[in-house]
């Protein structure tokens, strides 16, 4: 192959892109087990020992409430309530991709991790598209089609929108709690 635009050269590393979340049964800084399932998956599937030849990107993305407060018990009086408001949900995120950096850094695969705020698939769309990781993976709930009309799924949207290829991990079957909307 002529060295052009599409050539890799030796020695580049492959960029996975795993979108990460919060566990919605234990809440931060616990992962999801579809995002474990995924970051497990990336590991043994693909990473295997090879771990020098690959970066994973870790990208959480935080959901605002849509009234965009996390705790209706508590007064917002000023602009510093607010202040410790995001900054209390940015510590939070970072825990969560601390596990995920942790085990990287455990078994010496290269790592980027950050947060972003929105609506995951548009997120993670838009993050693919400014980063360009080589490929994405997101764990998948396993949601029905009745469910998948009123809550969506993410995995569904990526594979549709994003500008790599997606591969998309289903929770094995002994993970799944009984309500799959449960995470």
């Amino acid at each position: 192959m002529e060295g052009g635009a599409g050539a890799v050269e030796s020695g580049e590393r492959t960029r996975i892109m795993v979108g990460v979340n919060e566990s919605t049964i234990k809440g931060y800084p616990h992962a999801s087990i579809s995002s474990k399932g995924a970051f497990d998956w990336t590991l043994s599937k693909i990473v295997r020992s090879n771990t020098s030849s690959f970066t994973l990107l870790f990208l959480h993305v935080q959901v605002p409430d849509q009234d965009g407060f996390d705790d209706m018990d508590s007064i917002y009086a000023s602009p510093d309530d607010f202040k410790k408001l995001n900054h209390k949900n940015k510590i939070k995120g970072l825990h969560l991709l601390e596990y995920f950096v942790n085990r990287c850094h455990e078994i010496g695969v290269p790592c980027e991790a950050w947060i972003k705020r929105g609506d995951p698939k548009e997120v993670i769309c838009h993050e693919v598209n400014r980063v360009q990781p080589d490929l994405l993976v997101v764990g998948s709930r396993g949601l029905g089609p009745f469910q998948r009309v009123f809550v969506g799924t993410v995995s569904e949207f990526c594979a549709k929108h994003a500008e790599c290829p997606v591969i998309t991990i289903k929770r094995k079957v002994d993970e799944a709690p009984q309500d799959p909307i449960d995470d």
